[in-house]
């Protein structure tokens, strides 16, 4: 490979992480760096991508789309999931619902337990976040005011906005001020990565800002086949150019970004995995680790869906007739319908007091509707996203074969265990309290979805088998830690055994977080370019945080608001 181009950084996926570590890797500009990405380019024309009510387009196009499905889940009938994966600049941060959700902090004390992982507590993990965002409604102790992903709150106006949350009161939860912020849980308006009626993907936050610096390189339409090794020490890259050439770059570090899906295929394809797997199918060997691939987990959620009996919900915006005037509006004053998520609101709840902290996410919607877009019978409607968000379910990433075209056998094994299956009965049963409060009388014309037919233990399960979908969060698949199944050095995320190699992305996380994943992974990512580039670390907050089994009060112990507590 001495002939090939060399760069000191070769960076394989320019989705959400790889975007991050293109900006601040490049940003020494003695560093050469190069982005690899498998997809095309975000085209600023393009309003499937930029106008954030486009989000049902990308999803399932093969033109931004990886378009996966899982292998057959026995416990949900042999149903094969579908799972879309961002296939351009941006990754999934250019395809999905814009929902910015940190998880809780107590995710990261859990991360924090194992063996190595004392850096990854919340105290160390939110100097990232803080330096990652721009915080519209204001920086505080627990939110960032100067970095480069603006989040707005969403504005929640329509009136099924104020039932939802005024319905939560009644149902006994509490509100937070910030979900992201010193409480989790409770409902709220939600952050989202949009700024002024735009997508604010990584791409657009990270990326573009910087193209213009002479020590970035990035490349679309290059498919990664393999890492390239000398001994054991990553010295490369092959590639596809355009699906069918040839090519090969020299690096001097390696970091894989391809997401939890990817990257365990690129690593296994490249020797890198379980001995077994890769001797069966005549790869040679380079490392022996049985965890890349394994480990993985997701978010499965349904919609708890009602008709409306008020013409209030946002259905007529999907009318053909009316869609011209609502592009014409966003493309033309970036406001509008076009302009937002419309999840401009939810919460986190725990499904029962034996639950240390909340293990349920509520998306609330102003509208009967499924991620392709097809409505139910009726017009007007609401709906809540539900899910368990700790599932102790546990699945795997495995190639099939050598062809780095083919994609990899996905196995969730949704539903398998015994807790799963009892936590998603109590799911349904807190989105239908929530859904049946009085706040919602004036508008509530009948449960559409799962139907008033299902009310048994039984019939609810066999109804989440037949209609659940993924959130779109798979991760953990090539994990940090220290343990037999770990992958990556916490300290470095480089894999264990190698040199000149590391992971960045959902794959590191050692177990999945409470919400969706695009904001700790960005986190993730931020802390990953001081680690890698060998910087010194942000320095540990002493922010705190709210635990409800010792801290009863909505503010933190000693805040004015409270009238009383310690500080601690």
């Amino acid at each position: 490979m001495s002939s090939e181009p060399t760069y000191d950084y070769v960076i394989v996926g320019g989705g959400s992480a790889g975007c991050v570590l293109a900006n601040r890797l490049s940003a020494d500009p003695s560093t050469s760096v190069l982005v690899l990405e498998a997809g095309r380019s975000d085209l600023r024309i393009d309003p499937f991508i930029h106008m954030p009510a486009a989000l049902p387009f990308p999803i399932g196009s093969r033109l931004y789309d990886w378009r996966y499905h899982s292998d057959p889940e026995p416990a949900m009938g042999g149903r094969r999931v579908f799972h879309g994966r961002g296939k351009l600049l941006g990754g999934s941060s250019s395809i999905n619902g814009m929902i910015f959700q940190r998880g809780n902090p107590l995710d990261y004390e859990g991360w924090a337990q194992g063996k190595d992982m004392d850096a990854w507590d919340y105290a160390h993990c939110l100097p990232y976040f803080k330096r990652m965002e721009t915080c519209l409604a204001g920086a505080d102790e627990w939110r960032g005011g100067s970095g480069p992903l603006v989040l707005e709150r969403g504005a929640a106006t329509n009136p099924l906005f104020g039932a939802f949350l005024e319905a939560a009161q009644q149902a006994g939860y509490p509100l937070t001020d910030d979900v992201n912020g010193y409480r989790q849980e409770g409902f709220a308006r939600f952050d989202r990565n949009i700024h002024r009626g735009r997508r604010l993907s990584a791409a657009r936050a990270y990326l573009h800002p910087v193209r213009g610096r002479a020590n970035l390189s990035v490349e679309t339409l290059t498919h990664a086949t393999r890492i390239v090794f000398e001994g054991d020490r990553a010295v490369g890259v092959d590639y596809l150019r355009a699906g069918r050439l040839h090519r090969s770059v020299r690096a001097g570090h390696v970091i894989s970004c391809g997401g939890a899906i990817n990257t365990p295929q690129l690593l296994q394809l490249s020797g890198v995995g379980a001995a077994d797997l890769l001797q069966g199918l005549g790869i040679g060997v380079v490392a022996d680790l049985s965890g890349v691939g394994a480990n993985l987990q997701d978010h499965l959620e349904v919609y708890v869906q009602h008709a409306s009996k008020l013409p209030v919900s946002i259905a007529p915006g999907l009318r053909w007739r009316h869609r011209p005037r609502i592009g014409a509006e966003w493309l033309f004053l970036r406001r509008g319908p076009g302009a937002t998520n419309h999840f401009e609101a939810g919460g986190f709840v725990r499904t029962n007091d034996e639950v240390d902290y909340p293990n349920l996410m509520f998306h609330f919607l102003p509208i009967a509707i499924r991620y392709d877009g097809t409505q139910p019978a009726g017009e007007h409607g609401y709906q809540v996203h539900i899910g368990p968000m700790y599932s102790d379910v546990r699945g795997s990433v495995t190639i099939r074969s050598t062809d780095p075209k083919q994609h990899p056998s996905l196995r969730f094994n949704y539903l398998s265990t015994e807790r799963d299956r009892g936590e998603w009965v109590e799911c349904v049963q807190v989105a239908r309290d929530v859904l049946a409060q009085p706040a919602f009388a004036a508008f509530d014309a009948g449960e559409l979805s799962p139907g008033p037919d299902v009310q048994t233990d039984a019939e609810v399960l066999d109804w989440v088998a037949r209609d659940a979908e993924t959130a779109y969060h798979p991760s953990c698949t090539a994990k940090m830690g220290a343990d037999d199944m770990a992958v990556l050095d916490p300290a470095t995320l480089g894999v264990h055994g190698l040199r000149g190699l590391s992971v960045v992305d959902a794959s590191a996380m050692p177990s999945i977080t409470n919400g969706n994943i695009y904001a700790p992974v960005m986190m993730l990512a931020e802390k990953a370019a001081d680690l890698i580039a060998g910087n010194t670390p942000l320095p540990a907050s002493d922010a705190p945080f709210y635990r409800h089994r010792d801290a009863s009060a909505p503010y933190p112990p000693g805040d004015s608001r409270n009238g009383s507590g310690e500080r601690r």
